[in-house]
């Protein structure tokens, strides 16, 4: 149910296994991509079978990335984003969105798979007036990410930075430290700097949610969906953005493309809390 995540806590490879599913191709194939083999087509199948709206729930994911884009930049002023957890390049991805609105806005990509860094390439046409840059490291090594070149090169760490994290999290087991991760992350920010975090629950089904995580760690992929309190409390040392965390589909629709005409969405029908803090 991802962007796109890290194992491990060494330097990423760049060997691509196509024996083994692995989340940026399992969340590829459910949003209709090519970059995807038997084995990340397998696991997709069994969650859908856990929750047959999985792909309706990876598109509503992948819409609410535009939605925190267009926020960042036309209401909060924020041109410059660290977007980690990329996965396969698709439609609408962050600087797409983000030079749509303004040139010049900068983006640094991260993600760990090997197929991402293959098409690295697609991720980095920007405009002219903008910029962009491909990491291939791990979040659970965020030093890694932090001490890159490409970091510093493209970004103005002076300057508040959008620190993407678009289902991403769950891949972090509580022993992982995702909260000082985080910590880590927004220190090297400076205020002002905004959050942005979409996160899977069981709040709404968790009987089909626990099959999910005992299907995804058989596969050898991490998986701890998340509550509602638990979510927010990944926003510690932020003030969050109205309405807070809420269902992905319900964080603010006036941010869509096409804003949905009101009564026509069940919010509740994406299983992903999402919200945006503003570090303090």
């Amino acid at each position: 149910m991802s962007e796109s995540s890290g194992r491990g806590r060494t330097r990423p490879s760049a060997k691509i296994d196509t024996s083994v599913a692995h989340e940026a191709r399992v969340y590829d194939y459910w949003l209709g991509g090519r970059d995807n083999y038997p084995a990340d087509r397998a696991l997709g199948d069994v969650i859908a079978g856990h929750i047959p709206a999985i792909r309706s729930m990876a598109r509503a994911n992948r819409a609410f990335l535009g939605r925190a884009v267009r926020y960042a930049i036309g209401e909060a002023g924020i041109t410059q984003f660290l977007d980690i957890g990329t996965g396969i390049p698709t439609a609408g991805n962050t600087h797409e969105v983000a030079q749509q609105r303004d040139p010049t806005a900068r983006v640094v990509y991260v993600d760990n798979d090997p197929i991402v860094l293959a098409h690295a390439r697609a991720l980095m046409r920007s405009t002219p007036e903008g910029q962009t840059a491909f990491i291939h490291a791990d979040l659970h090594d965020p030093e890694s990410i932090l001490a890159d070149p490409a970091l510093a090169s493209t970004l103005d760490l002076d300057r508040p930075v959008a620190l993407m994290l678009v289902a991403v999290l769950m891949y972090f087991h509580d022993e992982d430290n995702p909260h000082g991760i985080l910590e880590q992350l927004l220190d090297a920010l400076p205020s002002g700097s905004c959050l942005v975090i979409t996160h899977p629950t069981a709040d709404f089904d968790p009987k089909a949610m626990a099959r999910v995580v005992i299907s995804s760690e058989q596969a050898g992929i991490p998986f701890r969906p998340r509550s509602r309190t638990e979510t927010e409390s990944l926003f510690t040392g932020t003030d969050m953005v109205e309405p807070g965390v809420v269902p992905v589909l319900g964080w603010r629709p006036d941010f869509a493309e096409a804003p949905p005409a009101s009564g026509d969405v069940d919010i509740e029908s994406a299983w992903y809390w999402a919200g945006v803090g503003h570090k303090r």
